[in-house]
């Protein structure tokens, strides 16, 4: 997973001021609109519901999972538990007002990867992510997190387009993807890291070996994740036009605005929709050190607008 060098300060400066993101990303945060965005912040449509009980018949609801009810990946298209010893229920915690059940994820290097859930859904011009996740103490860094792939349709073959070719630029008609994952920058934070998108699209730059690793888009100057506690994270991709610049990013923290960039030129054709969404904790031994690895999930959203934290 590596990282694309960044742009002059005096580049970036000019991007930020017109409000567009720097391509090739934005791992110096130069082009984060969030201090001054006029994306919503706090409560959502998710306050008027108990720990969203009942908030599926939302009209704004695309998908969710409290994990309250049914079998492991229930709902879900694809589950990825390797000898069924990755996934399991727990209990959130009284306090956390998540309900009765979460779903653990235990990483164990040399024998897996971690796993996780893939669910494809029909599409929106404007998507929300909302999950809640928590570390345990001796979790180290993690590989990949929580990713939202276009592909080509929900049909055969192209329902596939956007996953798989790491380290490949898409052309723009096949695939696009952004994740939400902790960053180490390289050892530099301490591990799970800090919050920041891992993005691939047509006009992303390539790396120092020439290849395509994913693009990052960061907020350098936001705390180190915390383990041992319940984290309620959003992210929201806006599609562009296709071939025009007028794509959005953003992402919450407990319902703070985070980060939030614009200009991005997700795609060229329009049936190319982000419409799938893999949830899980990928591990390898290049970033991790620790043999287990464990964490855990709750109260995962797809929506069309704004979410915001489970209601009390």
């Amino acid at each position: 997973m590596n990282r694309p060098g960044l742009l002059s300060s005096g580049a970036a400066c000019f991007l930020a001021a017109c409000g567009v993101a720097a391509a090739g990303g934005d791992p110096e945060g130069k082009s984060n609109l969030a201090s001054n965005s006029t994306l919503p912040s706090g409560p959502g449509f998710a306050a008027k519901f108990k720990s969203d009980a009942r908030m599926k018949d939302h009209p704004a609801v695309i998908f969710m999972d409290d994990f309250e009810a049914g079998e492991l990946g229930a709902g879900w298209d694809e589950t990825g538990n390797k000898g069924g010893k990755v996934l399991s229920f727990a209990d959130p915690g009284k306090d956390a007002g998540l309900g009765k059940r979460c779903v653990r994820v235990e990483a164990h290097l040399a024998t897996d990867t971690g796993g996780g859930f893939t669910k494809w859904f029909e599409s929106s011009g404007t998507l929300h992510v909302r999950f809640y996740t928590r570390f345990d103490a001796g979790c180290d860094y993690v590989h990949h997190f929580v990713t939202l792939r276009a592909n080509k349709s929900l049909q055969g073959k192209d329902k596939w387009s956007g996953f798989g070719q790491a380290g490949l630029k898409p052309e723009g008609t096949e695939r696009f993807s952004t994740a939400i994952e902790p960053w180490g920058n390289w050892g530099k934070f301490p591990p799970p890291g800090r919050w920041n998108f891992y993005s691939y699209w047509h006009e992303m730059k390539a790396s120092g070996d020439g290849k395509f690793w994913g693009n990052s888009f960061g907020v350098p100057e936001a705390p180190v994740i915390p383990k041992e506690r319940w984290i309620c994270v959003e992210f929201m991709l806006k599609h562009n036009t296709p071939g025009e610049p007028d794509g959005e990013q953003a992402f919450w923290i407990d319902g703070k605005l985070s980060g939030h960039w614009k200009g991005i030129n997700w795609r060229k054709s329009a049936t190319l929709m982000a419409n799938a969404l893999t949830l899980e904790s990928y591990v390898t031994d290049r970033w991790t050190k620790n043999p287990v690895n464990v964490v855990s999930f709750d109260n995962v959203v797809i929506a069309k607008e704004y979410i915001g934290p489970v209601g009390k």
